[in-house]
């Protein structure tokens, strides 16, 4: 709810709290500003509390006893207090950006509305002295989140202009909100495209990861696709044809709110497994994230496994590994559930399978044999050699069609067998 008893009922930690009146005693400004804010009107409570001032730097430095400079040429230091990290930056103005990230320069300012105006949505752009409560909203940010508007301040080209990832910003905040982009702010973003394909890949991964991991990824995914922002980064969802598109977006909002399985879920029937690693190396997940969308993507049709029998899903389970079933279950449901809802009873028949037969935890490995190396060598009568892989292979095939097979006495039964069968 946005109403300004959210100010007054707000909790702010004593530490901020102290930082405040400590700036003000010695006769600066100073306000807690943007998504703390923004949030607090909303009724939400924020992650953290930012707080910008009219003293310099070295004034912020000077005030407390301990002090981390942590972005001093740009204004801000972390002031410790009980324990406690509170970042504090000068009110500043900036000047031209010229590598769609960074301004050339900034200078200080006295004025919280110099500050204000620089910032890049109206719903960002408030101030709040949690001490009098004073409100400074010269940009209507307030009318905005009644509106549940995302509008940048002043003109949206210059903003998308300054900073080439403010776009994906107001999409990701339109998403994750569930608010609606003011139309002057939507129709800035083609024309501010060049600024956003000069964005870092891991700036736009994190943006798109909070997108989709919101309750709105499917309005978020459309509304990038119709900026053209996902043209960018990710045609292959946007150059899909548009029942493909729907069906993808509508697959990523049935999985579970978890990076892998709904990026998974996305791709698993617009790219093959090797254009899924692609996809992830460009955006620069880490290496694990990239493995396991592979492997999902690669898997995720497990409706094309009802009819398997048990020793074919052992040997699908040894293929993806035990830990990853259900999260590939999760993949798979989302798809059906998107496309074929008229399978999900036959698909949860086959998933109650997968699940009972991995809690069954049967050998599905070499080190799972009952026999390790040392003891098919022994049987064998041989030292280290290829011959020793291929036995290894054979009794893995064995217990994985019967695991019942998995003694070591049985596996020496079959270990002779396999030599007779080989004239050896």
């Amino acid at each position: 709810m946005t109403t300004l008893a959210s100010l007054f009922d707000a909790e702010v930690p004593r530490p901020v709290l102290d930082v405040i009146t400590r700036l003000w005693d010695l006769g600066h400004a100073a306000y807690l500003v943007g998504g703390c804010v923004r949030d607090t009107l909303r009724g939400v409570h924020p992650k953290d509390f930012d707080v910008a001032t009219s003293a310099l730097p070295e004034q912020v430095q000077s005030a407390f006893r301990k002090v981390i400079p942590t972005g001093i040429q740009h204004g801000t230091v972390t002031v410790l207090a009980d324990g406690n990290h509170v970042e504090v930056t000068t009110f500043r103005s900036e000047s031209d950006y010229h590598d769609g990230r960074r301004p050339s320069a900034v200078t200080f300012e006295k004025d919280i509305v110099r500050d204000l105006s620089r910032r890049d949505f109206t719903i960002n752009a408030m101030a709040w002295n949690p001490l009098n409560h004073e409100l400074v909203d010269p940009f209507r940010g307030q009318e905005d989140l009644k509106a549940r508007l995302i509008r940048c301040v002043g003109s949206a080209n210059d903003r998308f202009s300054e900073d080439g990832l403010r776009p994906m910003r107001a999409v990701r905040f339109a998403a994750v909100l569930d608010f609606t982009l003011d139309p002057a702010t939507q129709a800035a973003i083609p024309a501010t495209l060049s600024v956003f394909r000069k964005v870092a890949h891991e700036r736009v991964r994190e943006e798109f990861v909070k997108l989709l991991l919101s309750k709105r990824e499917a309005f978020g995914l459309e509304l990038l696709a119709v900026t053209g922002l996902l043209d960018v980064f990710l045609p292959e969802l946007a150059r899909a044809d548009a029942e493909a598109a729907r069906l993808a977006r509508a697959a990523a909002a049935a999985a579970p709110a978890d990076v892998e399985i709904r990026l998974a879920a996305l791709l698993a029937d617009l790219v093959d497994p090797q254009r899924a690693e692609e996809i992830g190396v460009r955006l620069k997940f880490p290496t694990k994230n990239i493995e396991r969308v592979r492997l999902f993507v690669g898997h995720a049709a497990l409706e094309r496994h009802v009819e398997g029998s048990d020793p074919a899903l052992r040997r699908l389970i040894a293929k993806v590994g035990p830990a990853n079933v259900e999260p590939l279950t999760q993949v798979a449901r989302a798809r059906v559930q998107a496309r074929e809802p008229g399978r999900l009873l036959e698909l949860e028949a086959l998933i109650g399978r997968l699940l009972a037969l991995v809690a069954a935890k049967p050998p599905l490995t070499g080190k799972d044999l009952a026999l390790n190396g040392g003891a098919i060598m022994s049987a064998l009568g041989v030292g280290p050699s290829p011959i020793v892989g291929e036995a290894t292979r054979f009794l893995v095939e064995q217990v994985l069609d019967e695991p019942s097979l998995n003694e070591a006495e049985k596996l020496k039964g079959l270990l002779r067998s396999w030599l007779q069968a080989r004239g050896s």
